[in-house]
């Protein structure tokens, strides 16, 4: 049995394009004027996270004071810590 073909449509071409990409090589150093920041939240609970957040904090022993006054009160016992900074990017070359 032959294939029934479609003269009505053009052939398509074979030929395949090649596409070359560049890289763009960037170094990330971190800012040295600005303070990394750090903040934590109370992920504690069964059916839904107790929520409460520390703010944004600037070191690691303020925030450790907030989680450690939190649990005195609370008795919650897990948190999400999100730390924070800025980077300079450094551009580099194409390649």
């Amino acid at each position: 049995m032959s294939e029934a073909t479609n003269t009505d449509v053009p052939a398509r071409s074979t030929v395949r394009g090649r596409y070359r990409f560049r890289e763009y090589h960037v170094t990330t150093v971190p800012d040295p004027l600005a303070l990394p920041t750090v903040a934590a939240e109370c992920v504690t609970g069964e059916d839904r996270n107790c929520g409460a957040t520390s703010g944004t904090l600037h070191t690691q022993d303020e925030l450790t004071r907030w989680i450690a006054g939190h649990c005195a009160a609370t008795g919650h016992e897990l948190y999400e810590q999100t730390t924070r900074s800025l980077l300079r990017a450094e551009p580099g070359a194409w390649q």
